[in-house]
């Protein structure tokens, strides 16, 4: 189910999440201070990927990215998000479809173990490059503001939250978003996605 809300802007997203977050300065904020300063990468989160390697939200840096939010038990939109941005990545030509990188970020790290995670990627039969993570528990909820996805946990243990896909540029700067309510994507989101990555290095 999707949820409307209104969003905060990425700069104050960005300044909220840095008073929560205010530490002594470490090779990952050295990291951040090279990028913009509206970029989401300058949101220190760690996780580990679908293979258990652990990672920075700030390693997604170099090229394009599609990314969202979702969770392994989900069983109504979490799959239509998928392969939702499948069918993205399909109607790119086919010398720059590998130029995109595809990041799904867990709602839920304590059930979304890394094999978890990889049943999904082998049941959707998505590109190896593609990465499924797993946030450490204390960093989701700073994630999700930075993309303006809300969630909020039902009694049976589903998740309801925002179904998006949200298209961040090499450096971390948000270039487009898409509602996603079924497979197809949106024409003009995939023409956004083909300039982004068309000028991309």
């Amino acid at each position: 189910m999707t949820l409307s809300f209104p969003r905060l802007p990425v700069p104050v997203a960005l300044a909220l999440v840095s008073v929560l977050a205010a530490c002594p300065l470490q090779a990952a904020d050295r990291d951040a201070a090279a990028l913009p300063g509206d970029s989401l990468y300058q949101l220190d989160a760690r996780a580990v990927d679908a293979h258990g390697r652990p990672l920075q939200w700030s390693d997604l840096a170099g090229r394009p990215q599609l990314v969202s939010m979702f969770y392994a038990n989900c069983h109504l939109m979490c799959p239509l998000i998928i392969e939702n941005a499948k069918a993205v990545q399909k109607q790119l030509p086919a010398a720059s479809g590998a130029r995109l990188g595809v990041a799904m970020v867990s709602l839920d790290p304590q059930r979304d173990t890394p094999a978890a995670l990889g049943r999904v990627a082998r049941d959707h039969r998505v590109p190896e490059d593609w990465r499924f993570l797993r946030p450490a528990i204390d960093d989701v909820r700073a994630l999700a503001s930075v993309l303006d996805v809300r969630y909020r946990f039902r009694e049976d243990g589903s998740i309801n939250h925002t179904s998006v896909l949200v298209l961040l540029d090499a450096q971390g700067r948000e270039l487009a978003r898409s509602e996603v309510e079924g497979i197809a994507p949106d024409p003009a989101f995939v023409e956004q996605v083909r300039l982004a990555v068309a000028s991309s290095p």
